[in-house]
């Protein structure tokens, strides 16, 4: 059976900040509906690779392409295909939550914006919070509210930085609940980000770990977990993390 077409696909990313190599001549690639974690202790490059992913940051060297569109070059087509939420972003706070989510799905060019709302509103479970205040969302509600933002213009790839981080446990199953409707109804891939394992091994089917700004480990959970003789991938992260501050 045929491999699914790559929705992200980075070749060679290098970036440098005066004398420091955040990243080192990375490759990553995301297939379609794929779900895949990019882990790596503090330090290794993430977050400035994350960045060049998204366009935000140039990479000295490489290539990025979403969807066959190349970044820079054409990041507003590449960026109709993408969708970003952290936690940390902020959400109007003097807007109804129906209100806002509406403006956005005019701004991401949605004719009638109030269907995408009330699917993405009932897929995440917060379909009680439309009439709600920004202001009144406990930082759980705001992270489910954000991916609902993220997602109304159904792009192929859903970047997520931290979802569950400092979330109740019934919370974070609400957001890995609503993610899986997501995935199985419209075949999104998901690129997360976390420093929480168990719930990147209850996520994503494949793990791609970096340390010192390279790829030092891409597969299943469980193979790169043996891969490293550890039992699962918070002994693999400790173990780079130890590593890290030896070198």
């Amino acid at each position: 059976m045929p491999s699914a077409p790559d929705v992200l696909r980075a070749r060679g990313l290098v970036k440098k900040y005066k004398r420091i190599q955040a990243v080192d001549g990375l490759d990553l690639t995301v297939g379609a509906g794929e779900r895949v974690a990019l882990l790596g202790p503090n330090g290794a490059g993430k977050t400035t690779t994350l960045l060049m992913l998204l366009g935000v940051v140039s990479p000295d060297a490489g290539s990025v392409e979403i969807k066959g569109h190349h970044l820079p070059r054409h990041r507003s087509e590449a960026a109709a295909h993408v969708g970003f939420a952290a936690g940390y972003l902020p959400l109007p706070e003097r807007l109804r939550v129906g209100e806002f989510l509406r403006l956005f799905g005019q701004l991401y060019g949605l004719s009638d914006p109030k269907p995408a709302v009330e699917l993405g509103l009932n897929r995440f479970g917060v379909a009680h919070l439309a009439d709600a205040m920004g202001n009144e969302l406990s930082s759980g509600q705001r992270t489910l509210i954000g991916i609902v933002k993220a997602t109304m213009h159904r792009p192929s790839l859903l970047v997520l930085d931290e979802p569950t981080a400092s979330l109740d446990p019934d919370v974070a199953l609400r957001v890995r609940t609503g993610l899986n409707r997501l995935c199985a109804d419209e075949g999104t891939a998901l690129l997360v980000t976390s420093h929480n394992m168990i719930e990147v091994e209850r996520m994503c089917e494949r793990v791609v770990f970096i340390s010192s700004g390279r790829v030092v480990a891409d597969g299943r959970p469980a193979e790169v977990a043996a891969r490293f003789g550890r039992d699962d991938l918070e002994g693999v992260f400790l173990h780079l993390a130890e590593e890290r501050e030896g070198a």
